[in-house]
């Protein structure tokens, strides 16, 4: 399929514009046109706008310098500044008369404009040769490409991995329905780093190199790094390069579980930010925004503060305020946007945590966009950024022998973000508002809006609602959480994201469909239509409040511990735990927020919430207790352990 590239060609000249229109337009049809560039013109700046909004497909905007409207005639500039504003990927070209007017451009628009013709010279072979150009550095994925050149080399494979290319699985009668299953093109490019045509990801000096540079441009960072393992581990590396051990961070309670591993592999010693708390649906949000800046005041040693924008469940902070305060007190802002990359390609969901200020940002490009699972980015913005200490600490991480295919599909996922991001994303939302209107038109499933999800206490904090994301209330329709799931699964062929015990969350992306939609909806209309009368709900017991911290999170992990079990002979909390300092992370899941960490002191608050998990909530996995026999047991430090700690006195 051949694609489809408008310019659009904005001009209050109607006589010159339409000999500019003209001209273009022969020579899209004399010159060789690959992108299928095509012309459209527009007469005023509203009128600009609004194509803009309602065409995906222009990828590029010529603007007159002599646009009327402004003193000075800046109206050309302001315009420009408006398209970038709304729409940064578009390629954005200026028509002047002379060097005086650059001048003024540049001066007022410089960071929008990408290029300059001037008007007297009309020439429309050479313009459009440029605009072609344009797109094609726009549109390039050099990894990805040169991945397909070697591929079609068909050299002899004399070096890893063992499989040569899939020839060890081709025509096995007991493995050769994998290589049928997963393609010929997949295998071939599953690659060694004895390759040096494919450049290094540990070390980019070629395509990785350029394809990370064009990341950087679209995304809006000054650095990006692709990740193959994770955001997950892009976190800790990041952690690892900022912190040394003993430095002081603030985090989100609620981070992801990555983020209370790098505390521990990083040495650092941890301020926990209490997550706002919707209990009437079990959800967590964010930090409300007085415990943040009244965190910041206490804690101007702090290197480092992260949080996750938006969370699980779409809710994301007003970035801009937190990170100014921060700035303030010297500490760096790691945003966790993992669920949360595709932002930048559309207003609805800007300010992205690059444009509030945001010094790292972490991306999970196989989450929302079209890479691979486990193909992440890290964004750097940070003024002060040791690229040396980064890449020790990347290195450190990441694996010597990466997987190629999954950096071929960043290539290609930041390709697709650029050309048609907007185009993807402007329907997702359509769709979204649909979905949101047809269920609840079922009478027995509604969809919160972000009202319903905030705590009382964070109304006034500026948080937004991510509306790809769909939080849907069943609590009317007679099912529990695990026969909503298991109905829509076995007899309706439907797998949603995750769960709470009122709740199931749908995540609409920019490979959500129509015909998906429609078998969603039937499948919910169909399950209401069941009539089963509303029931009493289960519910999760409240995460107990953070205690304290006898130590450094990293001291305790690596001790050896005792295992104390949990429950005593009576099949009661055991308080032989009751004030002893947990050596693990323990984490119930759902909701996935640490109810202890490593270092932190156990309550009977506690106790008598993880007991009353394991009795009464059996589909919860508990990451972090021992289990033998049945049995489940918390490693604790012993008293002489906890006495030898070197950094015990500053939590005294």
């Amino acid at each position: 399929m051949k694609p489809v590239s408008r310019v659009l060609v904005v001009s209050d000249d109607v006589t010159w514009q339409a000999e500019v229109m003209a001209g273009l337009g022969a020579a899209a049809v004399r010159l060789e046109n690959p992108f299928g560039l095509t012309f459209v013109a527009a007469n005023a700046t509203a009128e600009t706008m609004e194509l803009l909004a309602r065409d995906g497909e222009v990828q590029v905007a010529l603007v007159d310098r002599q646009l009327k409207g402004t003193a000075n005639g800046e109206a050309a500039a302001q315009l420009a500044n408006r398209i970038s504003d709304f729409r940064p990927e578009i390629s954005l070209y200026v028509f002047l008369r002379d060097d005086d007017e650059r001048a003024l451009v540049e001066e007022l628009a410089s960071h929008a404009v990408d290029g300059y013709f001037y008007r007297d010279e009309a020439d429309f072979n050479g313009w459009f040769r440029i605009l072609s150009a344009e797109l094609a550095e726009k549109s390039a994925t050099p990894f990805y490409d040169r991945l397909k050149q070697y591929v079609r080399m068909a050299k002899d494979s004399w070096h890893t991995p063992g499989h040569s290319g899939g020839d060890s699985l081709k025509g096995s009668p007991w493995v050769g329905d994998f290589h049928e299953f997963v393609g010929e093109h997949l295998l071939r490019a599953d690659l060694s780093v004895s390759v040096p045509m494919l450049d290094s990801l540990l070390h980019p000096t070629g395509v990785i190199a350029e394809a990370q540079m064009l990341a950087a441009k679209a995304f809006g960072a000054r650095k990006t790094y692709f990740a193959t393992n994770g955001t997950s581990t892009s976190n800790k590396v990041i952690f690892q390069t900022l912190l040394a051990p003993g430095d002081k961070l603030l985090l989100d309670r609620n981070c992801h579980k990555s983020v209370h591993h790098g505390v521990i592999l990083s040495g650092a010693r941890p301020v926990y930010l209490d997550s706002s708390i919707n209990r009437q649906y079990g959800i967590f949000g964010p930090v409300p925004k007085t415990t943040i800046f009244q965190a910041i005041d206490e804690n101007p040693d702090a290197r480092v503060l992260i949080l996750t924008s938006c969370t699980y469940d779409g809710l994301r902070y007003d970035l801009k305020p937190i990170i100014e305060a921060a700035h303030e007190k010297g500490i760096k802002v790691i945003v966790d946007e993992a669920w949360y990359g595709f932002a930048r390609f559309h207003p609805a969901f800007r300010p992205t945590a690059l444009e509030s200020g945001a010094d790292y940002v972490t991306q999970s490009t196989h989450k929302v966009l079209s890479a691979f699972s486990q193909a992440s980015m890290i964004h750097v913005n940070d003024p002060r950024f040791d690229e040396h200490l980064f890449r020790e600490n990347f290195n450190m991480h990441a694996s010597t022998s990466p997987q190629y295919n999954l950096i071929a599909s960043l290539d290609v996922a930041r390709k697709q973000a650029v050309m048609e991001g907007y185009r993807l994303l402007d329907r997702t939302l359509k769709l979204a508002q649909e979905l949101r209107e047809k269920i609840n038109s079922t009478g027995a499933f509604r969809v919160l809006e972000l009202n319903d999800l905030l705590p009382e206490e964070m109304r006034e904090d500026g948080i937004q609602l991510d509306p790809t994301k769909l939080t849907v209330d069943f609590s009317r329709s007679g099912f529990t959480a695990d026969e909503l799931q298991q109905a829509l699964f076995e007899r309706y062929n439907v797998q949603v994201e995750k769960s709470t015990f009122s709740t199931i969350t749908l995540l609409l992306t920019i490979g959500t469909t129509r015909s998906k939609l429609s078998r969603l909806y039937d499948a919910m209309l169909r399950l209401a239509k069941e009539g089963r009368p509303p029931r009493a709900l289960g519910r999760m017991p409240e995460i107990p409040r953070f205690t304290r911290l006898a130590c450094l999170p990293r001291d305790a992990f690596y001790e050896a511990g005792e295992r104390l079990p949990l429950l005593d002979d009576d099949g009661r909390p055991n308080a032989a735990l009751s004030g002893r300092v947990c050596c693990d992370q323990i984490v119930p899941y759902p909701p996935g927020i640490p109810v202890l960490v490593p270092g932190q002191v156990i309550d009977d608050t506690i106790l008598a919430y993880l007991a009353r998990l394991q009795k009464t909530q059996k589909t919860i996995e508990m990451h972090g207790l021992a289990e033998d026999g049945g049995e489940f047991y918390v490693r604790v430090l012993r008293p002489e352990e906890w006495a030898e700690l070197p950094g015990r006195s500053l939590f005294n």
